[in-house]
């Protein structure tokens, strides 16, 4: 009778630690939030940074999903806009890539970095984690511009406690071989190589995100 009784105890204690490894082994959702950069202006299906980047973490064994939420155009006001409906519930994290568009407009850095401050403040009270990516200003713009909007994702970053990534286009800005024929936009090589430089960083991202959900 006690070998059956331990039996049943064993079993059950099994069974919760299946149970529990199933939860912590749980998908973490994540989502690319952007303009064309994100969404993967002019390339073939799959060769998006999402794409990619989601690819490069499940090789190396992260359960992880990234959803493209980028849109070509968008501003920081557009991606205000949309921040509510974009991004749906079960969403456990956000990569949020936006200003660019805003740089290249002329758009008064004031007015981005309130979109932004908006945004992250919007994710933060429905318990979504901000990785946020930032932008620098096109040297078109001047000095005076880029010392206005080239700070505003580290001050957001400071402010909102959120992990950031500090140039998108690292590596690639200033590689024609990584760009289309616009001479802005990563072709496919380039979108590997921002895959490779950011891939550390977003999985230290889903790391936390990992921690707090258990």
């Amino acid at each position: 009778m006690r070998f059956k009784v331990a039996a049943l105890q064993f079993t059950v204690i099994a069974v919760s630690l299946i149970f529990a490894a199933a939860a912590d082994a749980r998908t973490i959702n994540l989502v690319g939030f952007g303009d064309s950069l994100m969404a993967g202006y002019q390339l073939p299906p799959g060769d998006g940074f999402p794409e990619k980047l989601q690819a490069a973490l499940k090789a190396k064994g992260l359960d992880v999903t990234i959803a493209n939420a980028g849109v070509s155009g968008d501003t920081t006001t557009g991606g205000l806009a949309r921040i509510d409906w974009s991004i749906p519930d079960g969403t456990d994290g956000v990569i949020l890539e936006l200003g660019a568009n805003d740089a290249l407009r002329g758009i008064p850095p004031e007015e981005s970095e309130k979109n932004l401050d908006q945004m992250i403040a919007r994710l933060k009270e429905r318990g979504i984690a901000v990785l946020l990516v930032g932008m620098m200003a096109p040297p078109n713009m001047g000095a005076d511009y880029a010392e206005r909007f080239n700070p505003i994702y580290r001050k957001l970053s400071e402010k909102h406690g959120v992990k950031l990534y500090a140039f998108f286009l690292d590596g690639v800005a200033l590689d024609a071989g990584l760009k289309l024929d616009d001479g802005m936009h990563p072709n496919a090589k380039g979108v590997d190589v921002m895959v490779q430089k950011m891939e550390a960083d977003v999985t230290n991202f889903v790391g936390t995100i990992s921690s707090v959900k258990k």
